[in-house]
């Protein structure tokens, strides 16, 4: 299994002096980047059509190994009746796609907030997707934000076009997977952008196994040292200690409970990243 960690685009003036070295060409920035990530995700093919020419030079840039990320055309998914998006989907394809060879991954379908799900047009939709063009494989990725969609209709239809071999690891923030549905077979999750409540981390936990999923599926959470996140961690099991607590109707340590708040909070040693409260 391989796993590929990157970022959306890679032309941002902050970045100049910082992670790229200071007096580096604007040109050369893909070239660079791609040799310290493993994947990038293009946005600009969301807005507009981009030149073949572009695609193969992005192919040239970048390393044996490297894989990009490609976001569908918004004159595709942004549209009323989706099982007319046929000659959107095909003139995709058509721009160019295809010279970035094997490092094309994934394509991104992105829908508005506001598309609700309906089951045969999305339906056809799919079925409007290429599983191979000239013999090259395809990849494909729905992202889903109307609340519409968290039914167990649309994981059915998910299923009948998801390949056998799903894939082996999917990494999704835990408020997505603990509010939304873990449409996958994955037998790794990785949770990201942790919350600051118990039941959430849970519930996410719980929900990698709501997928007819019937091999064991190990849920991973994703912490760098010395960052609010690895404090986050922290407070939030001693949260859980407290929550435990009250709905048990015992004391903490010996304290009632808002002096056991109060002391998880601020600490005989504060915290990294928080300010003592009075």
């Amino acid at each position: 299994m391989s796993i590929h960690i990157g970022v959306g685009g890679w032309t941002f003036e902050p970045w100049r002096g910082t992670f790229y070295p200071a007096g580096l060409p604007q040109k050369r920035e893909l070239e660079y980047a791609s040799r310290h990530l493993t994947s990038i995700e293009i946005n600009g093919t969301y807005y507009g059509t981009q030149k073949p020419e572009s695609f193969a030079r992005w192919y040239q840039e970048t390393p044996e190994g490297f894989v990009f990320s490609l976001k569908g055309s918004r004159f595709t998914t942004n549209r009323r009746v989706l099982a007319e998006a046929g000659d959107s989907i095909k003139y995709f394809y058509n721009t160019g796609v295809l010279e970035l060879g094997d490092r094309l991954g994934p394509v991104l379908w992105q829908f508005a907030p506001t598309k609700k799900f309906d089951e045969a047009d999305f339906g056809k939709f799919l079925e409007l997707l290429p599983r191979e063009i000239d013999g090259r494989k395809l990849r494909h990725v729905v992202e889903v934000r109307h609340d519409s969609f968290c039914t167990p209709a649309f994981v059915a239809l998910l299923r009948e076009f998801q390949t056998p071999e799903g894939p082996q690891l999917i990494v999704c923030a835990t408020r997505v997977a603990a509010q939304g549905i873990t449409l996958t077979r994955a037998s790794n999750v990785a949770f990201l952008e942790l919350e600051w409540t118990p039941a959430l981390h849970d519930q996410a936990e719980d929900r990698t196994h709501r997928i007819g999923q019937t091999d064991s599926v190990t849920a991973w959470y994703l912490l760098a040292a010395d960052t609010i996140d690895e404090t986050m961690a922290e407070l939030v099991e001693r949260k859980r200690g407290i929550v435990d607590a009250v709905t048990d109707g015992k004391r903490i340590d010996g304290e009632n409970v808002v002096e056991g708040v109060v002391r998880v909070l601020r600490g005989d040693e504060p915290y990294r990243h928080l300010r003592p409260v009075a």
